[in-house]
């Protein structure tokens, strides 16, 4: 209820008679009246004043009604008003979705582009367009035959727009089936609630052969006379209106074809084969967004070959080598010679003659070349190097056009028919010391060779056959004379082998002809005998170790070594006894002789070569090393390190502290750790404290500031934590004095 005045009412479409409002009466008005747009349900009772709807609205009739109200005096006179009241319809959602054809068709190409549609559907609602009530949602509800998991096609379900799905776009083939129905739904409320109102309608689709193919290979003849560029092929998209376009597989200075905006493919030169033979490359096309329309089809470019190039010698001179003893029909070798043109055609097909050979002596023809491999042939009997050591042939090559000319040069090779023949049979003997340097010269020894010299078939190997089972001994040829040096290969050992009796043959590297074999032309004999010389003993070991305390008791047995005579005598043999350690050195004896060892001081920081001992056998003496390193033992206390003065500033503040290092003598591998007190003497707990900072270090701190002007003596106990452990009681020097700006003592 209220007083008369304008106002706004919403009411939802539907829903039957009801009352909107109650205007009061204000006197001297006794009724009230209503105008507009009543659509016959609409009215106000006159005197009670209740606004009431008759009926039910329909928003899809009309969504808004105007009407004035004013109100009466008993005369019917207005007293108030009109007063304007607006009736504004809500929409429910009371219609479903209709499409606005009963059946679709549509016709899509094999391997069209996923995604790029080839129809649409089309639906409308007949409610609110600004509420979900009129939001449509299409999807495809199935489509018949569905031989795949997956759809063949798909909808855009804002748009009603069909296109290919993915699998569809690389599946749809009219030969395997030309037609599909789509059973197409749309459903209102944005398809997002149970209740939402559902149509569907079918969608035929044809599906046809694709325009857009790769043209089977192009052959392209080489050289061509034509004027370009010349069209070769042509290509056609799926859809109108696109832009053709060449992407090139491999980079090329410049790709010789080129694409019109129709899809013709063109050569615009003439092509070499024997600089390419082959071209690839993909025609592509786009829209006018720059987009990809369809896949990109290769194009496969075969250039055919005509026959433009002669045969060309593999080699400027064929040398071939030919053994006297080859026999008729021999292949002696193979002139090599190519052609640019296509392998395996006739433009390639190469065939061989001899044209002319040089010298025709002792007959002509001696040589024989086959037609087609090239492959050269003795015709009669075996050639002789008396006769001509060389033969010069000239070899025709052609193809089906041209024609070119191959230098041959054959050499006659001397055949090894002769063996080495020492110039004596028995050296005799020589004598040698057994301790002659490895490597010395003992004997010069020669044979000779019939062969032609500088071959392998003259050069001469010579070898101790028989007489030395450890190749003591090694033979070396002189290349130029052919001469043999008799060389110590290993060391001589009178004990072990005094006389070697030496059988030495004499040999070719190149076997020998059949028929023809070594004999003993080809052997001698030489026996050498070794000499005995005195030699020195020799220690078991080169070099004596052993770890000693460096607080080893004096007279204490170190090590015991051993020495041996090689020829078998008898070797004294010494212990050695640490005899002293005093200051810097440490005395030992050693088969009477004092050995020294000088150190820096006791501490060990490596080993140390003590000297070495003798052992003795007439005049020979041999020595071997001992090394002697020393284990450190605990033996130093730790100290306070006097690097820098221990001081604190008068008068002393709350807070202040020092910092003291502790340090030790011995070896820092074993005690790597201190341990800092102070000791129960001069007040010193009352007045100091002491905290621990690492291993090494720790802060040494004033426990209140009544301290005088003056020094004061610290007492701190230290401990190494050794094997065993040490400790030491220092007095620190700790000075209380009066400071400069830059916190020193003045």
């Amino acid at each position: 209820t209220g007083p008369l005045k304008d106002m706004n009412f919403s009411v939802q479409e539907g829903g039957g008679p009801r009352i909107l409002h109650q205007f009061k009466l204000e006197p001297p008005a006794v009724s009230f009246s209503t105008s507009g747009e009543k659509a016959g349900i609409i009215d106000i009772e006159p005197r009670t004043g209740i606004l009431y709807i008759n009926g039910s609205l329909d928003w899809e009739t009309k969504q808004v009604h105007k009407l004035q109200v004013e109100s009466l005096d008993e005369s019917g006179k207005r007293v108030e008003g009109p007063y304007a009241v607006t009736i504004y319809v809500e929409d429910i959602n009371d219609n479903p979705p209709e499409f606005d054809q009963k059946r679709y068709f549509g016709v899509v190409r094999q391997n069209s582009r996923p995604g790029k549609p080839f129809m649409y559907v089309r639906a409308t609602d007949r409610d609110d367009p600004t509420t979900p009530h009129a939001q449509l949602s299409y999807s495809i509800f199935h489509h018949f035959p569905n031989p795949y998991d997956e759809m063949l096609f798909q909808i855009d379900n804002a748009t009603g727009a069909i296109s290919p799905s993915r699998k569809g776009s690389y599946y749809l083939d009219p030969q395997k089936q030309n037609t599909f129905t789509l059973v197409v739904s749309v459903k209102d409320m944005a398809g997002m609630t149970i209740n939402a109102f559902t149509s569907s309608v079918d969608v035929i689709i044809t599906v046809k052969e694709s325009l857009w193919k790769a043209p089977s290979t192009i052959y392209i003849k080489e050289n061509s006379t034509q004027v370009h560029p010349v069209n070769i092929s042509k290509v056609q998209s799926n859809e109108p209106g696109v832009i053709y376009g060449i992407f090139e597989k491999e980079k090329l200075p410049r790709l010789p074809f080129s694409i019109s905006e129709n899809g013709d493919i063109y050569v615009t030169q003439p092509l070499d084969r024997e600089e390419k033979d082959t071209y690839t490359f993909f025609v592509v096309t786009k829209d006018n967004t720059g987009e990809l329309v369809d896949k990109p089809l290769q194009i496969h470019i075969i250039v055919e070959d005509i026959n433009d190039n002669p045969p060309v010698c593999q080699q400027g001179l064929t040398i071939v080598e030919v053994q006297e003893n080859e026999i008729g029909g021999s292949n002696i070798g193979t002139v090599f010679a190519t052609d640019a043109d296509q392998k395996d055609t006739l433009s390639s097909r190469l065939q061989f003659q001899i044209q002319s050979q040089e010298p025709e002596f002792p007959t002509k023809n001696l040589f024989y070349i086959q037609q087609d491999t090239g492959i050269l042939q003795l015709t009669g009997p075996s050639l002789r190097k008396r006769d001509s050591a060389k033969y010069f042939l000239k070899v025709l090559v052609t193809d089906s056009k041209f024609e070119t000319i191959c230098d041959v040069e054959v050499h006659v090779i001397d055949i090894n028919d002769q063996i080495p023949i020492f110039k004596s049979s028995d050296y005799g003997s020589i004598t040698v010391a057994e301790d002659i340097p490895i490597g010395s010269v003992v004997l010069e020894i020669e044979a000779t060779d019939g062969d032609e010299p500088a071959t392998g078939s003259s050069f001469i190997i010579y070898q101790v056959k028989e007489g030395d089972p450890n190749n003591t001994f090694i033979i070396e040829t002189d290349p130029e004379t052919n001469r043999g040096f008799l060389k110590i290969n290993k060391a001589l050992d009178f004990e072990k082998m005094p006389v070697y009796n030496l059988v030495i043959n004499a040999t070719n590297p190149e076997p020998l002809v059949e028929g023809v074999q070594y004999n003993s032309s080809s052997l001698t004999t030489l026996k050498v005998f070794v000499t005995n010389v005195e030699e020195p003993p020799v220690f078991l070991k080169l070099v004596y170790r052993t770890e000693v305390s460096e607080d080893i008791p004096v007279n204490t047995l170190v090590m015991t070594v051993e020495a041996y005579d090689p020829e078998g005598d008898s070797v004294r043999v010494s212990k050695i006894v640490l005899k002293e350690v005093q200051g810097k050195y440490a005395q030992c004896v050693a088969c009477g002789k004092i050995l020294f060892l000088q150190k820096s001081n006791l501490l060990v920081e490596d080993g140390y070569v003590v000297g070495w001992g003798p052992a003795t056998h007439l005049q020979q003496t041999a020595g071997a090393f001992l090394v002697l390193p020393l284990r450190d033992v605990n033996d130093n206390y730790p100290q306070i390190a006097t690097d820098y003065p221990t001081f604190f500033c008068h008068p002393v503040s709350g807070g202040d502290r020092a910092l003291i290092k502790a340090t030790d003598a011995d070896e820092q591998y074993f005690y790597s750790k201190f341990t800092f007190s102070l000791a129960d003497e001069m007040n010193a707990k009352n007045n100091w404290e002491i905290s621990k900072v690492n291993a090494t270090h720790a802060y040494l701190s004033p426990k209140h500031t009544n301290f005088e002007e003056k020094v004061y003596d610290v007492p701190i106990i230290l401990n190494d934590n050794g094997k065993p452990p040490l400790e030491n009681k220092v007095n620190l020097k700790v000075s209380i004095c009066k400071c400069s700006s830059e916190n020193s003592c003045f």
